[in-house]
């Protein structure tokens, strides 16, 4: 081979870069390290596609491709899709036309797959991929969609609409980053570029339990670039949750942000913080550690019998753990009535245990956050600097008030920031990375970049809580509940973030939903020494209504009742109270009530289904139904505060502080306003997720961007448009009720004043306040959502493999404020819940460590998997929700295993009660039967 006479050049978008890559460097971080930040990093194992370029024109996953093969070729990322004019490419204008896309993390890999595709139709490498999805989207994963959207997107339909002024409400108005996303061009995290700029990489526990006995940095601390190795020793001792919720109390405070005791295999030891990722991960490699092992425990009825390893010893009542001996976070027991008279009173009784598993949020963007600091704003000489924390993070306020707190620093020091969050999914309602990236931010006064891996998110972030529900319940002949007992234990792992709180909401609305007499339940939330748990995407009730929704529909069977008319007859009816032996929640009101619509959806779907005669012959054929009820928003209250401004140019100003990370809020929030103020949405730009924007903001958790945030901007814009009104009778001396506001302008009797004069006028009469108006909402009083899914499926009694035929879903939304939207949400929500019911499953190997950190271990739903569900809108209107509205984030996941397990067991006559129901288990369960062995 001969010598290379010239230097390293690839041509990038067109441009020129001639820096050679490092040794071994893909061409993923060269790209992002060059500006082009339309690369995403999703898995860097050539799992997800995020990652998606063209090399030549071919399609490559960037962060398998070595940066030093593209010399001397041409690379074109999403950002270079678009003609030099700006005018989009056809992919991109579909993609943005049908809305394919929510957080977007994904978006630019699924454009980039289809574009070179498109390019080769008619030629002599068209193998006819754009016909058959499913193959052609293989390299690619979204975890937001269910990919429908993504599917329309690709084939052309279109659903954005463009609405009159002060029309878009109910309207299926696009977001309004759309642009940005399908572009390349909106900035998530780490789309940023800061000067100086540190990288920080983790050490972590090797054992599930471990006294750390002494750490020796020297040989770190040697290793050029490494600037500061951080232990136990250089951390505040201070005790708190890294779960975020409104009322810091709600979570046991058992966590430091570096402990001398290690409690599950993945835990923080030490922080390296280097000019590199190379030389701190360098750095971690010469750290040593001498551990003292101590006794583990990973099973948590084991934990909680006498003799067990104590994982939180020596901690008091200020950490607020319910029975630290025992290892019990939390626990709630209750009875109305008595359930034991129930029982005797019932024709037949029912009685099993149901066990669901861990499950990843597996968001595509991880957690990381970036940490800088800026001059403070403020008048004067010697204002000092601040601390500002770009995290990817659902809840800003409360982690800089956890910031404060834990670093003793005032309000004013800190700023907490949200670019575009990609993905979310309760995952990122944590403080994971902040406490210690300002750690060593507040020690070096450098800024510092933290960003896990793929596989960090397995064994160092959270999943959802593994639960064991043992549901014992009685009926009458006549089909009338006599009492329903519930024994539940959720693993909270080695930290109780979120524990008892997932715990006390698992065993409320699941039990409230259905009337009987006698109700009795224990919980516990158990600390084990595994990997923490945390919020997931219906917060407890998606186990446990597995488990009461599989007990109801058994109960009918064995009444000889339709499943149908069993829930009908039982379930709570409009204006009725709702029963938990937990206790009432006094501000809970069933507002509205569309859940008799949502079992008529299933009953109309069963009567008119023919999707069995699509069966393969021989198979085994049954359809199931679940339902399931949720608050509104989560209780002791939930607050946002909204600003609306009129600008010097006649558009409007909308801020507020929830984050988007692709749910759909800001759109909402634009709606909201273009309907109060009468105008288009164009005419609204959005600040959000920024602790400079508005005073507080509880955080984008609990189903809460439309019902809680919403409800603040409707004031907020309300108020705004009768100040408007105000100003522009004032200023053309007409009555204040002949003034009506329109899209650019007041129409005063006639005379049209112009927003712009309008703004000149404000100021001209010294009433320039009257431009902004705030508003603000608790989140009290609450209202329920009602939801239900129904499957058809068939299963191949000789493989195991089930087919779903047909899928449907019932949503109580209230007022639809965006049906594009809120389909997408319940979409998104069944595909994660089938990846939870049919194989998600983050595996526990003896010692408590994770054995599927990676998407290629970790099977995640791809286009392939997932069935295109139909989604039914019940006709309700909230009288508490904003224009009618209610929740729909978290709610469609909960029935979708327990309607899916239901018709498992009406195809083969089986009960499963064990998450997830692999294609194995299926079979082994089958062949016991023909065997005539157990159940």
């Amino acid at each position: 081979m001969s010598p290379r006479t010239e230097g390293f050049q690839l041509r990038v978008n067109g441009r020129s870069h001639q820096d050679e890559p490092r040794a071994g460097q893909c061409l993923r971080t060269y790209l992002r390290e060059r500006g082009w930040f339309g690369v995403k990093k999703g898995c860097d194992a050539g799992d997800c596609g995020a990652c998606t370029v063209h090399v030549d024109g071919e399609p490559v996953h960037s962060c398998l491709y070595p940066a030093v093969r593209a010399e001397g070729r041409t690379v074109t990322t999403v950002e270079g899709l678009a003609a030099p004019g700006g005018e989009l490419h056809p992919v991109q204008q579909r993609f943005l036309d049908a809305q394919g896309y929510q957080c977007g993390m994904c978006t630019a890999g699924f454009l980039m797959t289809t574009a070179a595709l498109e390019a080769e139709r008619g030629t002599p490498d068209d193998d006819g991929k754009l016909d058959d999805l499913p193959r052609a989207f293989k390299g690619n994963i979204c975890r937001c969609t269910g990919y429908r959207a993504i599917e329309d997107a690709v084939r052309g339909v279109r659903h954005v609409e463009r609405p009159c002024a002060g029309e878009a409400v109910g309207r299926n108005v696009g977001a309004p980053a759309g642009p940005q996303v399908v572009t390349g061009t909106a900035r998530y995290t780490f789309d940023v570029e800061v000067p100086g700029l540190l990288h920080m990489k983790l050490l972590r526990s090797p054992h599930p339990h471990a006294r750390i006995l002494a750490i020796d940095t020297a040989a770190a601390l040697r290793v050029p670039g490494v600037h500061a190795v951080l232990t136990h020793e250089d951390a505040p001792a201070t005790l708190y949750s890294s779960a975020r919720h409104e009322h810091p109390t709600e979570d046991p405070d058992d966590t430091r942000v570096l402990d001398d005791v290690v409690r599950y295999v993945g835990q923080r030891v030490a922080a390296v913080v280097a000019d590199s990722e190379q030389a701190a991960e360098e750095g971690c490699r010469r750290i040593e550690v001498t551990y003292g092992e101590l006794p583990y425990v990973t099973d948590p009825e084991e934990a909680m019998r006498p003799g067990a390893p104590v994982i939180h010893a020596g901690k008091g009542p200020e950490a607020r753990i319910a029975r630290v001996e025992d290892n019990v976070a939390g626990e709630v027991h209750g009875e109305i009535g008595s359930v034991e008279e129930g029982f005797a009173e019932a024709d037949v009784v029912y009685e099993e245990t149901f066990r669901t598993q861990r499950v990843q949020h597996a968001s595509l963007e991880t957690h990381g956050c970036v940490a800088y600091f800026e001059p403070k704003d403020g008048e004067g000489e010697g204002t000092g600097e601040r601390l500002t924390v770009r995290s990817s993070t659902q809840t800003p306020f409360l982690t800089r008030r956890a910031l404060c707190a834990l670093y003793g620093l005032a309000e004013d020091e800190v700023r907490v920031v949200a670019g575009r969050v990609g993905g979310g999914f309760g995952g990122k309602q944590e403080m994971l990375t902040e406490d210690i990236v300002t750690l060593a931010a507040l020690k070096l006064r450098r800024p510092v970049k933290l960003e896990y891996t793929r596989a960090e998110q397995f064994y160092g972030a959270t999943t959802r809580h593994p639960f064991t529900i043992g549901v014992k319940a009685g009926a009458r002949a006549d089909g009338t509940l006599t009492a329903v007992q519930m024994r539940v234990v959720s693993n909270t792992g080695a930290y109780g973030n979120h524990g008892p709180a997932v715990m006390f909401h698992s065993v409320g609305e699941s039990f409230a939903v259905y009337r009987a007499p006698h109700k009795k339940v224990d919980a516990y939330s158990v600390y084990t020494n595994v990997v923490p748990a945390g919020a997931f995407r219906g917060y407890g009730l998606g186990q446990v209504t597995f488990a009461v929704e599989s007990v109801m529909d058994e109960l009918a069977r064995r009444l000889g009742m339709d499943p149908l008319v069993f829930r009908e007859r039982n379930v709570i009816g409009p204006g009725e109270g709702m029963h938990s032996p937990i206790g009432e929640e006094e501000d809970l009101y069933i507002a509205s009530y569309g859940l008799d619509q949502c079992l008529s959806v299933v009953r109309n779907a069963i009567a008119g289904d023919r999707s069995a005669e699509e069966a393969p012959e021989g198979w085994l054929v049954g359809q199931g139904t679940g339902m399931a009820m949720i608050a509104t928003g989560p209780p002791g209250g939930h607050y946002a505060d909204a600003r609306v401004s009129l600008l010097e140019d006649g558009t409007y100003d909308i801020a507020v502080g929830t984050a988007e990370f692709g749910n759909g809020t800001t759109t909402v929030h634009q709606q909201i306003t273009a309907g109060a103020l009468h105008t288009t949405e164009d005419r609204l730009t959005v600040r959000q997720s920024d602790t400079d924007v508005v005073r507080h903001d509880t955080g984008a958790f609990g189903s809460a961007g439309t019902v809680v945030a919403g409800k603040a901007v409707l004031l907020a814009a309300g108020s705004l448009a009768e100040r408007l009104r105000t100003l522009a009778a004032r200023h053309s001396g007409v009555a204040r009720h002949l003034c009506t506001l329109g899209a650019e302008s007041v129409d005063c009797a006639g005379r049209t004043v112009t927003l712009k004069e309008l703004y000149e006028a404000a100021h001209a009469l010294g009433a320039a306040e009257e431009l902004a108006a705030d508003g603000h909402w608790g989140g009290s009083p609450r209202s329920v959502a009602f939801n239900a899914q129904w499957f058809r499926i068939a299963v191949d009694p000789d493989s195991g493999e089930i087919r779903i035929l047909r899928s449907v879903h019932a949503a109580d939304a209230g007022k639809v404020m965006n049906p594009m939207q809120c389909r997408g949400q319940v979409e998104g929500g069944v595909a994660q819940a089938l990846g939870a019911t049919l194989f998600e499953n983050v595996r526990i190997g003896e010692r408590g460590e994770v054995t599927t950190a990676a998407f290629r271990r970790y099977r995640l739903p791809q286009y392939a998997d997932v069935p295109r569900t139909e989604v039914h809108f019940t006709e309700t209107s909230d009288s508490i929700g904003p224009l009618g509205a209610k929740s729909m984030s978290e709610s469609p996941f909960n029935p979708v295993a327990p309607a899916f397990a239901n018709a498992l067991r009406d195809a083969t006559g089986i009960r499963f009660t064990e998450l997830p129901v692999t294609r194995d288990r299926v079979w082994l369960a089958l062949d016991r039967q023909r065997r005539g062995v157990g159940r």
